[in-house]
């Protein structure tokens, strides 16, 4: 069993410690920002044992190269993106080995939200950067919407219990996007009653599970004909795919 915490950084980033219960050793997912990781690893006595980064954006690796000065550990991140301090440089992968206190992890190739972008498998717990995010997905900053909607799909058929632990608490701005696009969606209109109370109380919207995403979030839910027809009446166009709708999901949403 995992035990996993959100540290919050700058506005609305979260950098995910993962530790097995009983262990002091801590992987770090993320870190944009060093302050709140050290702070945190000392106030709780942790011992960090290895960095995982999705991908290069700023907020996802600020903090890399002053984390590995103080505690002299490798960095895991992808193969195709400039990390700094990167140690390991890696692509999809079934059977990642990194320290005998975790299980193996897996590796998925999710690009799209950037053309590198990785995302890490571990224990039923998916943390997917800035891929997909509560009720929503990223942007297209280096990647295409035909990867990014080929990524999704992956991820998508991951099991349904499978926990997702995004980088952003996007979710209330992405649930009204999804409420727009799909008025008729009871879970949607629950999952908003969910969110706002979590928020409220100070609580992340996060980890999502797979399951509430295929039922709230536009983008895993190209194929269904409510949406279809909106994204239809969006770009005054006939779609004939689910890749044709979800570029008009995603180009609608920059909009939004």
């Amino acid at each position: 069993m995992l035990n996993i915490q959100a540290v919050p950084a700058f506005n609305d980033n979260y950098i995910w410690f993962i530790q097995e219960q009983n262990s002091r050793k801590l992987l770090i997912v993320d870190p944009g920002d060093p302050k709140p990781v050290i702070e945190a690893i000392e106030q709780q006595q942790l011992n960090p044992v290895a960095l995982l980064i999705t991908h290069h954006h700023s907020d996802h690796i600020a903090g890399i190269k002053e984390l590995v000065k103080h505690y002299d550990i490798p960095v895991y991140g992808p193969k195709y993106e400039a990390i700094p301090s990167l140690t390991y440089p890696l692509t999809a992968c079934d059977d990642l080995k990194i320290d005998p206190a975790f299980s193996s992890l897996t590796v998925l190739d999710v690009p799209g939200h950037t053309s590198g972008h990785i995302a890490f498998l571990i224990e039923g717990n998916l943390f997917c950067g800035d891929t997909l995010f509560g009720a929503g997905c990223g942007r297209l900053l280096g990647g295409s919407a035909e990867q990014l909607h080929h990524s999704l799909q992956l991820i998508a058929r991951l099991p349904e219990q499978t926990k997702i632990f995004c980088a952003h608490e996007y979710t209330q701005a992405n649930l009204r996007f999804a409420i727009h696009v799909e008025p008729n969606n009871a879970d949607i209109k629950q999952r908003m009653i969910d969110t706002d109370a979590l928020v409220m109380n100070g609580k992340p919207s996060l980890p999502s599970l797979l399951e509430l995403e295929l039922k709230t979030n536009p983008f895993l839910r190209c194929q269904q004909p409510e949406i279809i027809l909106a994204s239809q009446q969006f770009s005054g166009q006939q779609l004939t795919s689910s890749a044709e709708v979800f570029t008009t999901l995603r180009s609608w949403k920059d909009q939004f």
